[in-house]
């Protein structure tokens, strides 16, 4: 495929689980050269290709599951590089290259499942890293010096090495919010550093020897730490550190030596998950059925029975998975049959003789697992209402005064043989004469009452409706969209915190704005802008707005609007896309800014090339001259070639400078201008009256604003 094809526009490609073992590389891919993502997964490569180096666009790279010995080569010549994933290879530290780490926007590397003995070098160089990942090595020590320039770090992972101690400079990572430490040798580490890990969201430290004495003594300040692993540790019982944590929301104490839990549990209040697996409990406290938010809850392989269990369990109305294996449960208390969001309830290896008979009444119960438990008697399903039929009376003296005959005919139907009463009979047909205009009428109530009947047995089903249900949808609502990809236009994590975002919208497509560039605006460009924020019942909500420059041409404006209609669709919003001009701004958009202050920019760097003598008055020539005032003659006509650029684009004049005493030259000048134009110049003719001293005032300090020609700076 020829490279004036689609493959310089490819912005991303994933070629994982191709066979390129033998060294066989595409080698197309140079070719893309805008490509920013490229996914190498399962290849078989021993190397980096080559042709990466082409690729100076290149963002993010995936070279996971291969079998690279070393990165050297083409990664330190691609300067835009982001992110870096290579686990699971055969990397050592020597084949880590040193000069990766001075790449200015490294910010994500992924080195786990490899051969690390120790903390690659240099790598304390990368200020801008947000993610690192070095789980499943072998590294025993981290150098101190490694996070004091790393206070940028989001997720760390060092689980799975031989670590033996943390460097105090860990409480230098105020921005962490991810920290695991799984299956390290860590009983000399007190962690004295995680108290000022503010921003910690999720602190895993399975099995690394955590016991009373090594714990912190008190977590109060982590207000944010909401996912909390301590599981395969040494706990005689739980920390007290721990329930200083309000908003602690999944905790893991499976696999200790916890013999009984403090009535302080009940301070969790919006905890969801908490595993108690295999430790020496025998009771859970009644205080756990304060936990209103608890939606899973496991206590495997302990010493419970029906006493240890509190009866008010079915408070846990949100409760959906109970598992209590391999316990010493005889019986399980009534009250967890009310647990009516109940969907896996697992008690095998039990004592079990019976379950309660409300058990048929968990109606969302998926899974019911009961196996090893010998003595166990299912309960009988209790007696339905089936027998309600045979309490009908099927005489014919009955049917006949339901139908509505007179009393003569309902005796004389008892009389057996006696004769028939023709004046009822007219009397009956009568009645059913004038009944029939009533038929469609009742066709109408009967499958109003239908559908009344449906709804009351939904409910009967899945208990009460909520309002959502019942209210009518907007005519909106009910109309199916497309379904369309925007993750091309706009980031995954666009509009789930609250912020400011700005796009800028460049050949049709909106490109982000860094946030430090947001409240400027050029005038001949359009750019769109996201407020997100949180609404009053703690929702997320946005603002979506589009800019339009007064110099913006049409195409920039209808990319604009475009664009935020399919910000809007993006994020399900339900706000309207709000148009602002130039100059016409409302307050509210002002306020967007961070200094409430929009500012316009109108100046472009300029800078010109060469300056030009022309003669001849049939074939026009041009004579390259030195760039100075003295070089002009009033007899000759000069032309200046004008360069200057603004953000991405390059554009130039031709400025045209004519002697008093050229006859003609000016119109030579304009004839054969074209001879040297580069692209989009404009041609601006000067006399030498309105000129001259311009020239000998500066020849060298000339800058382009907008609204005038050409001025001296």
């Amino acid at each position: 495929m020829a490279a004036t094809g689609v493959l310089p526009f490819i912005r991303g490609v994933d070629l994982s689980g191709n066979d390129f073992k033998g060294g066989y590389f595409p080698e197309h891919v140079k070719s893309m050269t805008s490509l920013r993502w490229l996914k190498l997964n399962r290849t078989g490569l021993c190397y980096l290709p080559e042709e990466l180096s082409s690729l100076q666009k290149l963002e993010h790279l995936s070279v996971s599951h291969n079998s690279l010995t070393t990165l050297h080569g083409e990664l330190s010549s691609l300067p835009n590089l982001r992110a870096v994933v290579a686990r699971a290879n055969n990397l050592k530290n020597s084949g880590v290259p040193d000069d990766i780490f001075q790449l200015d926007d490294l910010s994500v590397l992924d080195l786990s499942y490899n051969q690390l003995t120790e903390i690659p070098r240099d790598l304390e160089n990368s200020r801008n890293m947000l993610v690192l990942n070095l789980s499943h090595n072998s590294i025993d020590n981290i150098p101190n010096q490694l996070f004091i320039n790393l206070t940028d770090l989001l997720y760390l992972d060092l689980s799975d090495n031989n670590l033996d101690s943390l460097p105090p400079q860990m409480r230098r990572l105020v921005h962490l919010q991810t920290l695991i430490l799984n299956n390290n040798p860590l009983m000399h580490a007190q962690l004295r550093q995680l108290p000022a890990m503010v921003a910690l969201q999720t602190l895993h430290l399975r099995n690394t020897q955590r016991t009373q004495n090594n714990m912190p003594t008190s977590l109060e300040g982590l207000t944010n730490l909401a996912d909390v692993d301590l599981s395969c540790n040494d706990l005689s019982r739980v920390p007290e550190c721990l329930y200083s944590l309000a908003n602690l929301k999944r905790l893991n104490l499976s696999s200790n030596q916890i013999s009984e839990l403090s009535l302080c549990i009940d301070q969790w209040t919006k905890l969801e998950t908490l595993n108690l697996s295999r430790n020496q409990l025998t009771s859970l406290p009644s205080a756990i059925c304060k936990l209103s938010k608890l939606k899973k809850l496991y206590v495997n392989s302990n010493k419970i029975d029906f006493d240890g269990l509190p009866s008010g369990v079915g408070k846990l109305s949100n409760l959906v998975e109970f598992m209590a294996a391999n316990n010493n449960l005889e019986l399980v208390p009534e009250g967890l049959c009310r647990c009516g969001k109940l969907k896996k309830l697992v008690l095998n290896k039990n004592r079990l003789v019976t379950l309660p008979e409300a058990i048929h009444f968990l109606t969302a119960l998926e899974v019911l697992d009961v196996r090893e438990n010998p003595n166990l008697v299912m309960p009988p399903k209790p007696v339905d209402r089936t027998a309600e039929w045979y309490n009908i009376d099927f005489s014919l003296q009955n049917q006949l005064r339901l139908a509505g005959a007179s009393p003569a005919t309902v005796a004389a139907a008892g009389g057996g043989n006696s004769p028939r009463d023709h004046m009822a009979r007219k009397m009956r047909l009568r009645r059913r004469k004038d009944s029939a205009q009533d038929d469609q009428a009742k066709q109408v109530l009967k499958g109003m009452s239908d559908v009344a009947q449906e709804k009351n047995k939904s409910i009967e089903e899945n208990g009460d409706l909520k309002y959502s249900d019942l209210k009518t949808k907007r005519w909106d609502k009910n109309l199916e969209k497309p379904q369309l990809d925007y993750s091309e236009f706009f980031m995954e994590d666009v509009g789930h915190i609250p912020g400011v975002a700005v796009w800028q919208i460049e050949n049709f497509i909106p490109i982000q704005v860094d946030e430090a560039f947001h409240g400027k605006f050029y005038e001949a460009d359009c750019y769109i802008v996201l407020k997100t924020f949180l609404d009053d019942n703690g929702a997320l909500n946005w603002h979506i707005y589009y800019w339009i420059g007064q110099e913006a041409t049409l195409d920039k404006k209808a990319g604009s609007a475009i664009h935020a209609v399919n910000l809007r669709n993006y994020l399900g919003a339900e706000c309207r896309t709000i148009r602002e001009e130039m100059g016409d701004e409302s307050e509210e958009f002002t306020a967007v800014s961070k200094t409430n202050t929009i500012f316009y920019t109108k100046f472009v760097f300029l800078h010109y090339d060469q300056l030009y003598r022309v003669y001849g008055k049939k074939n026009i020539r041009l004579e390259s001259v030195p760039l100075k005032a003295s070089s002009l003659d009033p007899r000759r006509t000069f032309h200046f070639l004008l360069q200057f650029c603004k953000i991405h684009c390059l554009f130039g004049f031709v400025v045209t400078w004519t002697g008093g005493a050229d006859d003609g030259g000016v119109e030579r000048g304009f004839g054969w201008h074209g001879g040297i134009r580069s692209g989009g110049e404009e041609v601006c003719p000067f006399t030498r009256g309105g000129v001259w001293s311009l020239l000998y005032s500066g020849l060298l300090r000339i800058s382009l604003q907008v609204g005038q020609r050409v001025s001296l700076k």
